[in-house]
């Protein structure tokens, strides 16, 4: 059950009945402090001027036509109008009991919708970069936290596998095999790769008239071309994919669809744009201008769509993506997630599409910017001599800090446990660092912050729940058919916090913000450290039923952790 979904329908009824308009704003919220309740209605002030009474005469009749005796213990005015409600400490331990038996948590799943989530989409032409980092890892927690809400997600990684830049390493990889060498072993290390073909391109007389003879016959299909250019395109993916499985995520070859994949829709694209007087000749070129994004002197934004030399864009792809999306996936919803930078083009991209129909009205077309990934500088992230840092040399390093820090702890375990402990530390750290920051923030990246085993980080999250393991460890086997006792007000509160995960994960379904559920996480761990140190457990002398009671909190706090750490796509570990 979403607990604050069920209370606001409560006070929708109640609203409604005292003759409020429909329309009549409902902000219904969790209290900030706990005299003030559980959650807090601030309704009644807005209501008091539409029906003419004062906001505490309005609040006491919302109380008086308030259906909820069994499931609050108080409700109280406070200040103008407020009204704060106290669950019933009863309800709250039947609502947990139910939930311990339920596979998912009681958690509800929405009415699916098709939701296509655009996400990572690395430049296949280099190894994947810090950049990537963001894109890859929000998007991924976003997806599958949107499946596990019952909604039916569509990966598609938009690879950049595609454009000028591929005639010129299409010539370096012919010249590369003719000398025989392997595509494997010549593309082994992509960035110098890169490197070699862009300095022939530059110094080697020829190179660049060959490099455009490549991107000719690429574009007009021709199959010796596309067959090195495929060879190329795979060895590149198995790159990425190794990325992707040493980061958690659920990405695989299944769901890439690179720029190519559009381009037999471009010509269409352009097209179906000028016929519909949308787009026009401009200085050779067709553009769409879009008085809507006027600057200040009234001048109309221009949206290119093709170059006055015939060659496509990155625009003219993007609506591509969204005709295919739309048209054939139907996409109820398009979540795109790229960095801030690029908030205008997608903005532009979504009018031009819906002033064509490749939109339909009911369709959302989201752009879900982030900010940047900082040294301590303040600046964007680099190495010691300030070039880019590679994704997977960041992990390894992750994972490389890790050891050296379980390494320091006292413990039974055997190296190779050491080992797989300090992989999954490491990779979380990395990830939950990010994934809890904001994602419209730049943040800086701190190695001794992520890896600390105190505060907001992975780890401490990790070492909460191998605690509770721990404990399931040392004594018999839990009896989930006895009754929950909430009696202490620690017990009260983290059972509330167990309850309150299907409202975080509703925030992330609505909003693609996985800092909600990290906040979230982090909080119910918070809250089990401190109902662990005001209520015994295992200590001699507890009895049996409150014994179990805090055993059957404690199973639901890992339930609820694990489940939370496995849509992040962070480790749980049952050992640390």
């Amino acid at each position: 059950m979403n607990l604050q979904q069920y209370l606001l329908d409560k006070f929708k009824q109640a609203v409604a009945a005292i003759g409020a308009p429909a329309d009549t704003p409902l902000p219904l919220s969790r209290s900030t402090r706990p005299e003030f309740g559980h959650y807090q209605f601030n309704g009644a002030m807005a209501l008091a001027k539409a029906l003419k009474l004062p906001p505490r005469d309005v609040a006491q009749r919302i109380i008086d036509h308030l259906s909820l005796s069994h499931e609050v213990d108080k409700l109280e005015i406070a200040g103008p109008g407020f009204i704060n409600i106290h669950l019933c400490a009863s309800w709250l331990a039947q609502l947990l009991g139910d939930a311990a038996a339920d596979a998912r948590l009681g958690i509800e799943q929405d009415a699916t919708k098709t939701v296509v989530v655009d996400y990572s989409s690395p430049n296949l032409a280099k190894e994947m970069h810090v950049g990537h980092l963001r894109s890859t890892i929000i998007g991924d927690a976003v997806a599958k936290t949107l499946e596990f809400k019952g909604h039916k997600v569509i990966r598609q990684n938009h690879m950049g596998d595609w454009g000028t830049q591929f005639g010129m390493l299409l010539a370096h990889l012919n010249d590369k095999l003719a000398a025989q060498q392997v595509a494997e072993t010549a593309l082994s290390d992509l960035e110098d790769f890169y490197r070699e073909a862009k300095v022939r391109f530059d110094n080697e007389e020829g190179f660049a008239d060959r490099a455009r003879d490549y991107v000719v016959k690429l574009q007009s299909g021709d199959p010796q071309c596309l067959q090195l250019w495929q060879n190329f395109i795979s060895v590149s993916v198995t790159h990425s994919e190794e990325v992707y499985q040493k980061l958690n995520v659920s990405l695989g070859r299944q769901d890439i669809m690179g720029e190519s994949a559009y381009n037999p829709d471009l010509a269409t694209v352009v097209e179906q744009l000028k016929a519909t007087g949308i787009a026009q000749e401009d200085q050779g070129a067709q553009v769409v201008f879009l008085p809507e994004l006027a600057d200040k002197d009234g001048n109309p934004a221009v949206y290119i769509i093709q170059k006055s030399g015939g060659g496509y864009l990155y625009a003219t792809t993007d609506l591509a993506a969204i005709r295919y999306r739309n048209h054939v996936l139907g996409a109820d919803r398009t979540l795109i997630f790229t960095d801030a930078r690029q908030a205008l083009h997608f903005k532009q991209t979504e009018l031009v599409a819906r002033k064509a129909g490749f939109l339909k009205p009911e369709q959302s077309y989201e752009h879900c910017p982030f900010g940047m990934m900082l040294g301590k500088d303040g600046r964007p992230f680099k190495t010691r001599s300030g070039t880019t840092v590679k994704l997977a040399d960041l992990l390894d390093e992750a994972i490389e800090r890790a050891t050296q820090l379980i390494n320091q702890r006292d413990s039974e375990l055997s190296q190779d446990e050491r080992l797989s402990i300090a992989a999954k530390v490491g990779i979380g750290a990395v990830k939950y660092a990010d994934l809890s920051k904001n994602r419209t923030t730049d943040y800086v990246f701190n190695w001794d912050s992520m890896l600390s085993f105190e505060g907001n980080t992975a780890p401490y999250l990790q070492y909460a729940y191998t605690r509770i393991q721990s404990i399931f460890r040392k004594t018999a086997a839990l009896d989930n058919t006895a009754g929950l006792l909430l009696n202490e007000p620690q017990e009260q509160l983290l059972a509330l916090k167990i309850l309150q995960c299907d409202e975080a994960l509703q925030l992330v379904v609505q909003e693609a913000t996985p800092h909600v559920l990290c906040a979230y996480l982090y909080d119910l761990a918070s809250l089990f450290m401190s109902f662990y140190e005001a209520c015994p457990i295992l200590k001699e002398g507890i009895a049996t039923d409150i014994k179990n009671s805090r055993l059957q909190l404690a199973n639901m706090t890992a339930k609820t952790l694990s489940l939370g750490l496995e849509l992040l796509g962070i480790a749980t570990l049952e050992k640390m």
